[in-house]
C-alpha cells in the first residue's frame, strides 16, 4: 500500500515527470495508463517495458487506495491500477475489473503461494483479479533517543506524555485497525457495539496527535527534526531515516505489526490490454523486485527476487525471505466487512465527533 515515502529525498518528482505523471484524468489512448501510489512510478521498476515502449506509460498517482477506488468508481478509467488486497472484493463488486490470465504472466509461478492463492484474487479457470507485486508492514517508527525503553505496543501512539508529537496514518485500513486491536476487537468483522469501542479508542487518541496523514515525506522530516517522537509508518520510512543516520526503530508491537499485500488489477474498460500484460511482466522481473527490496525494505511477491538479495541485506532490513515467517507474527490486512461504516466513523472522529 505504500510507497508515498519514496518522495522523501530521491528526486521522485523529477523522475515522475520524466515518465509522464499526470495531474488530471486526461488520458492518452496510445499509452498505458497506470494509476498507483506516489513513488511506484519509478522507471527502475519496469526497465524492460521502457526498453520496448520508451514512451509507453502515463502515470496518475493517488493518496491511498480508498481515494483510488472513489476516483475509478466516479468514472476515471486507467488501464491498470495498484490497490491492495483488502480492497479487491470492493472493486470487483462494483464491476470495475476484468480477469487477468495467469498464462500470460511469465513469472506467475515464482509468486509466493501465500499471495498467489489469496481467496479474493481467484477469478476461476487460471484467471485472477489481481497480480500480487509488493508486501510490507505498518508499525510504529520512533526516535530511540527520545522515547526510552518503550513498551513494545501500539499504545505508544496513545501515550499522553508525547501529546502533540505523535502522528498516524490517515487510512481506514491502518489507524482504525490498530485501535481495534488495542480495544480487543476483531478489526475485520465487528458488531455495532464493538465499533463503538473502536470509535472511543480513536477519540482518546485524537487530541494527542500532531496529524493524520499519508504524507510520509513530512512524517520522516518531522521525525528527523525531533518535532515528532513516534509515528505510524511503513517499512520504507525506517529504511530512509536509518540511511540518514537518524536514531529510529521500527517497532514489533506485542499486538502485531500490520502486514499488507498490493498488486496490479486490469480495469474493465482498459484500452491497452497488451501493454498492461507487458508492464506487469516487466514489474515481476527479478531486477524490479530486487530493487524494491533493497531500496525501500518492502517485500517482493516473487521468490526469484528474494533469491537475488544477499542474506545479510535481508537481515539488515529485518525482512524474512519467506513471507509466511512474517505472517505468523503479524496481522494481515484482509477485507473488512464493515469498511464503509468504519470509514464514516473514522471521518467523524477526525472531525471531532
Amino acid at each position: 500500500m505504500k510507497l508515498d515515502t519514496v518522495q522523501r529525498s530521491s528526486g521522485v518528482a523529477a523522475l515522475a515527470f520524466a515518465v509522464g505523471v499526470m495531474a488530471g484524468p486526461a488520458l492518452a489512448a496510445d499509452k498505458l495508463q497506470y494509476f498507483t501510489w506516489s513513488g511506484y512510478e519509478l522507471p527502475e521498476f519496469h526497465q524492460s517495458f521502457l526498453a520496448a515502449h520508451p514512451d509507453g506509460v502515463d502515470v496518475t498517482v493517488f493518496g491511498d487506495d480508498d481515494d483510488a477506488f472513489t476516483k475509478v468508481k466516479a468514472g476515471f478509467r486507467p488501464d491498470i491500477a495498484h490497490p491492495c488486497y483488502d480492497k479487491i472484493a470492493r472493486w470487483n463488486k462494483e464491476g470495475l475489473l476484468q480477469p487477468i490470465d495467469t498464462a500470460k504472466i511469465k513469472n506467475w509461478d515464482s509468486i509466493f503461494p501465500v499471495f498467489r492463492n489469496l481467496p479474493d484474487l481467484q477469478a476461476g479457470d487460471g484467471k485472477v483479479w489481481m497480480v500480487p507485486w509488493d508486501w510490507g508492514n505498518t508499525s510504529v517508527l520512533y526516535r530511540t533517543d527520545m522515547v526510552e525503553n518503550p513498551e513494545k505496543s501500539w499504545s505508544l501512539l496513545w501515550d499522553k506524555r508525547y501529546a502533540g508529537r505523535l502522528a498516524t496514518i490517515d487510512a481506514v485500513h491502518d489507524t482504525p485497525v490498530v485501535a481495534a486491536l488495542l480495544a480487543g476487537v476483531n478489526p475485520f468483522d465487528m458488531t455495532d457495539a464493538e465499533m463503538d469501542k473502536v470509535a472511543e479508542k480513536l477519540r482518546e487518541q485524537r487530541p494527542l496527535l500532531s496529524s493524520y496523514t499519508t504524507d510520509m515525506t513530512s512524517v520522516e522530516q518531522s521525525l528527523s527534526s525531533g518535532e515528532l517522537v513516534a509515528a505510524m509508518t511503513w517499512n520504507a520510512s525506517a529504511v530512509a531515516l536509518k540511511k540518514q543516520g537518524v536514531p529510529v526503530e521500527f517497532m514489533k508491537p506485542k499486538e502485531g505489526m500490520l502486514t499488507w499485500a498490493c498488486g496490479y488489477v486490469l480495469l474493465k474498460d482498459a484500452e491497452n490490454v497488451d501493454l498492461a500484460y507487458d508492464f506487469i511482466n516487466s514489474r515481476l522481473e527479478v531486477e524490479s523486485g530486487k530493487y524494491l527490496i533493497e531500496a525501500y525494505g518492502y517485500g517482493s511477491s516473487t521468490k526469484s527476487a528474494f533469491d537475488a538479495v544477499p542474506k545479510e541485506t535481508l537481515e539488515e532490513l529485518q525482512l524474512p525471505s519467506d513471507p509466511n515467517v512474517m505472517l505468523k507474527e503479524t496481522v494481515f490486512t484482509g477485507p473488512m466487512k464493515q469498511n464503509d461504516a468504519l470509514s464514516k466513523m473514522f471521518e467523524k472522529v477526525k472531525a471531532g465527533g
